[in-house]
């Protein structure tokens, strides 16, 4: 039950700093309430008359998109469902980087420089209006409150984003105080910080947490090694996002903060794709987004298997995002949640295509095939591995004392079982593993390119 003041908060302060700001995130998010307990036929409809719309205004105002049009023979009236979005190409971040002022719509005012971290080796300079904004807003704060928890509602923020640390001027200060939420940097999470860190949790006893999920789990278990207890301070939940989450991390957070996990899905370029309800399933934003889970040829997968996730955002009329390819690897699920919400299922996200790692025969496999050797040996503190080639794979660990010959000789061994027998393995101890510049962890980053054949096709092992 929410107190007085998260009330206040939720229902005038913040209303009031977006409209201030020009956005629609509140009328948006009553509308989203709505729309998420629809019949799915009637979802469905919806979400059919919304991309109508969105394509005739992207038509109407984007020279991108006019052009588009007219290469391929096509009006606005041969694209009013999902169908006949197929007839349309799929863009990716070096189309936007081509044609960046003419995706921008003739008419648009206010647009908003972002970009994406480049974790994959591929950043992206895009922008974003208002109506787009508005949306993500209203899409994450709809699921936030799925589990009792508010704006104003005391909040944790674990994040490293150049964005957000840049705008800690006084008015941001000032707007988060008022709404109760702390940002802790999630830059450097060495000891002395990891400790200062918790004891500012237990200080400030949040209803919520939210961060990479990395982050959290590294806190996670600094506490959980000194002996703090953190499930004694009331948190109702740990959003986690931006990062793959695994099951070791989901346990370890779960355990010391006393509180599930509620994993979301997304990305700057993409928008609020995806988020976990309480029954633990993870719902597509449908009124705001198409996703499409396509095979290596760009068609559609059948049976709930594996592809790349593709995504129509349909609040981006003033710099669209149609048919975008965001590089994750996923799959829908059929079963509708016993939640009761219509909204559609990712079964599961396997991950950016920078996650798997490809064997000297040319066989793909998860990194967690990696993972699992590493995770499981004693006296390893942090580990990344670095796939450079076919031919070499580097393996960075940190650890508290010099490993043993054994032990490298076994992860030697491991790899090779898992890569190739020829294959070079380097184990390499260092004294810290840096983070992307946005605070991202990375366990495992490939630079060898997936075959068409082995983009989240079946043969994949994930184990």
């Amino acid at each position: 039950m929410s107190d007085l003041y998260t009330r206040f908060a939720s229902g005038v302060l913040f209303p009031l700093h977006e409209w201030a700001k020009g956005h629609r995130s509140v009328a948006v998010r009553r509308a989203l309430e709505r729309t998420q307990w629809l019949p799915p036929h009637e979802l469905g409809e919806y979400q059919r008359q919304r991309l109508a719309a969105f394509i005739r205004a992207s038509y109407t105002r984007v020279p991108y998109v006019r052009r588009l049009f007219d290469t391929h023979g096509l009006t606005p009236a041969d694209v009013q469902d999902v169908d006949g979005l197929r007839r349309l190409p799929l863009m990716d971040k070096a189309i936007i980087r081509a044609n960046t002022d003419a995706l921008k719509a003739r008419d648009a005012q206010g647009l908003a420089r972002f970009n994406t971290g480049g974790s994959s080796g591929e950043p992206l300079v895009f922008y974003i209006g208002k109506e787009r904004v508005s949306h993500d807003v209203a899409a994450k704060w709809r699921a936030t409150r799925w589990w009792d928890v508010d704006i104003g509602d005391r909040e944790i923020v674990v994040w490293g984003s150049p964005i957000e640390l840049g705008a800690q001027d006084r008015v941001r200060m000032l707007r988060d105080g008022l709404l109760r939420s702390r940002l802790l940097p999630a830059f450097d999470l060495s000891a002395a910080n990891l400790h200062r860190f918790i004891a500012e949790i237990r200080r400030f006893r949040p209803r919520m947490l939210f961060g990479y999920p990395s982050s959290l789990a590294l806190m996670a278990a600094h506490a959980q090694a000194k002996g703090i207890n953190l499930d004694d301070l009331g948190v109702r939940v740990a959003f986690v996002t931006s990062e793959r989450l695994y099951d070791h991390q989901r346990d370890i957070i779960t355990r010391v903060f006393g509180c599930p996990v509620a994993n979301g899905y997304g990305g700057r370029d993409a928008g609020f794709i995806a988020h976990a309800c309480p029954k633990g399933r993870l719902h597509i934003t449908a009124e705001d987004l198409i996703v499409e889970i396509l095979d290596r040829d760009g068609q559609p997968v059948t049976g709930g298997a594996c592809g790349e996730i593709v995504i129509t955002h349909l609040a981006t009329a003033d710099f669209p995002f149609i048919r975008y390819r965001t590089g994750d690897v996923g799959a829908l699920d059929a079963e509708p949640c016993p939640c009761g919400r219509s909204l559609p299922v990712l079964a599961r996200i396997e991950g950016r295509t920078t996650d798997f790692v490809v064997a000297a025969d040319g066989t793909v496999m998860h990194g967690l095939a990696l993972i699992y050797i590493l995770r499981d040996l004693e006296g390893i503190d942090q580990f990344q591995i670095l796939q450079e080639s076919l031919a070499r794979t580097r393996v960075l660990v940190t650890t508290a004392t010099p490993l043993a010959p054994g032990v490298i000789a076994e992860i030697t061994t491991r790899f090779r079982q898992r890569l190739g027998a020829t294959v070079e393995i380097s184990v390499e101890q260092v004294p810290v593993i840096p983070r992307a510049p946005s605070g991202k962890y990375r366990y495992v980053q490939s630079r060898v390119p997936l075959t068409p054949s082995g983009l989240g096709l079946p043969g994949i092992e994930s184990d």
